[in-house]
């Protein structure tokens, strides 16, 4: 899978896509990501991408032109199934099922806004639009990473399918995963009250009965539902 996005802070993404998960799904090729500069698509010495909106009204747009020549520059016919996508609050919320759709894309390209908005005829030169979540933030780029690390998960080999059957939203759109833990199997901890007090492991996880282990992991599913 390959993932494009147009931006104009290209530095910011460095240093999370070259950790963990998304940098070893790099190496093994089974995902590229590239990120390109909006103002390389601008036209004049200033390499200017956003002007003042048409009607008044505070804040700075995105310049159609230099998003519809960027996007002209990435357009391959040699991909076929390919989705551009603009990162707006006016659009559809992203979920695990919206993930899990794209991981089938050959192609995600992705627009990041910034300043007060983007000028809304690039709303024609692409597919969809996409919020992550009903709040403001600076631009696209937070929700760029996010997507593509969504995403990236759900793609063929990068992580392991049994772990994937377990996770959060798997089982439906509202379903969280059971509790989990790991050594020591009691806790002991001074409170704000300075009592000693101990938090231990659910006894029936630590009793190698993997029947009633399996009960209550489905129990914890559903009780967590939301």
């Amino acid at each position: 899978m390959q993932f494009d996005i147009i931006t104009i802070f290209p530095h910011i993404f460095g240093h999370y896509f070259q950790t963990s998960i998304l940098k070893k799904a790099q190496e093994k090729k089974l995902i590229s990501i590239n990120i390109h500069d909006l103002r390389d698509w601008a036209t004049d010495k200033h390499k200017t991408v956003d002007d003042t909106p048409y009607g008044g009204g505070p804040g700075m747009i995105l310049k159609v032109g230099p998003i519809y020549r960027a996007l002209k520059f990435l357009d391959s016919k040699s991909i076929k199934k390919e989705k551009v996508l603009l990162l707006s609050p006016q659009g559809k919320k992203f979920d695990q099922k919206m993930a899990k759709d794209l991981s089938n894309y050959e192609r995600i390209v992705l627009v990041c806004g910034r300043y007060e908005g983007v000028d809304a005829r690039v709303d024609k030169l692409v597919d969809e639009k996409i919020s992550i979540g009903d709040y403001v933030l600076t631009g696209g780029e937070l929700p760029a990473m996010v997507m593509v690390d969504s995403i990236t998960r759900l793609v063929p080999k990068v992580i392991n399918e049994d772990s994937l059957k377990e996770e959060s939203f798997s089982l439906s759109k509202n379903c969280l995963e059971y509790p989990q833990y790991t050594r020591p199997e009691v806790f002991t901890y001074k409170s704000k009250s300075a009592k000693l007090k101990k938090l231990k492991v659910p006894k029936v996880l630590l009793s190698g009965n993997h029947q009633e282990i399996a009960k209550w992991k489905q129990e914890r599913f559903n009780k967590l539902t939301r």
